[in-house]
């Protein structure tokens, strides 16, 4: 390998003059995925008639996950009808789901998305629990 060979080697592996912008363009890219997917979550919540639908932002303090949306179902049936419809919406809009807890009593189901875990519940497992509230220091936005 000639010198000058090498030094285009050097050359090419000098960063882009972009690449001080490589961070914002993830975080970006990052958000809108998050956008994306809770557009898939509440549409697929919406469809089969989820009650008080809640998505709060806790990006910030949080780093397990970006968003989470809070949604109640009306019986037991209802709230696994709402988590499949979620799960099935969001492996159909490449959301692969991590994991599903809570199938067998159906008070409370959890979905987990990756960036955004999605809480389905009864009413009461619902007010007992206060999701809410435990997460008051992020924005929560009521959605229906």
């Amino acid at each position: 390998m000639s010198y000058s060979q090498d030094k285009t080697l050097l050359m090419n592996l000098e960063p882009s003059p972009g690449a001080s912008n490589s961070h914002e363009l993830s975080m970006n890219s990052q958000n809108q995925s998050v956008q994306q997917c809770l557009a898939v979550v509440k549409e697929a919540l919406l469809d089969v008639k989820a009650k008080e639908i809640t998505t709060i932002d806790v990006s910030a303090i949080s780093n397990v996950a970006d968003a989470i949306v809070i949604a109640s179902g009306t019986s037991t049936r209802h709230v696994k009808s709402l988590a499949n419809n979620v799960a099935d919406e969001a492996r159909k809009a490449g959301f692969r789901p991590i994991g599903i807890e809570g199938e067998s009593d159906a008070e409370w189901i959890l979905v987990d998305l990756g960036l955004v875990v999605v809480h389905v519940m009864l009413p009461t497992a619902r007010k007992f629990y206060d999701l809410e509230s435990l997460w008051r220091n992020a924005a929560a936005e009521p959605v229906a």
